[in-house]
């Protein structure tokens, strides 16, 4: 499920950035990564996506980020540590993934990131536990 076709893209606000290689969703709390098949995310691509946004990401905000995996595409797990080196603003990483194979390759990832990062099988199971995530919580309402 997408994003934009899930009830929480009618609870939150958020601003969407569309690239060739996919789609981000920026809200107040978490960032949604959904991206395109066939792609190869690397750090220059990470880097770009990153200055795009970076007015949202500044002023020591913390934020979540869920990778939205409804296409297959290659991650190198080391970005994960170089991430963590250059960058400080997530609190949590979640990925959703929607196969056995995609399950197994965010496990690898888990072992790269120095901080929480949730294998989830759905969208809103991602969100769900960013909700509840203690630094997020107070920042949410999606009454």
């Amino acid at each position: 499920m997408t994003f934009e076709n899930s009830k929480y893209s009618n609870l939150l606000d958020y601003r969407k950035l569309e690239f060739h290689f996919g789609n981000v969703y920026i809200t107040k709390q978490f960032i949604i990564s959904e991206l395109n098949e066939g792609i190869h995310v690397d750090f220059a691509m990470v880097s770009r996506l990153i200055g795009k946004f970076s007015e949202d990401i500044s002023n020591d905000i913390r934020i979540g980020y869920i990778a939205n995996r409804m296409n297959s595409y290659s991650f190198e797990p080391q970005l994960w540590l170089d991430f963590n080196n250059d960058y400080d603003f997530l609190v949590a990483s979640a990925v959703v993934t929607y196969s056995d194979f995609g399950y197994l390759n965010s496990s690898l990832e888990k072992h790269f990131f120095k901080k929480s990062l949730k294998r989830c099988h759905s969208l809103d199971e991602a969100i769900e536990w960013m909700i509840e995530l203690d630094e997020l919580k107070q920042e949410i309402n999606t009454n």
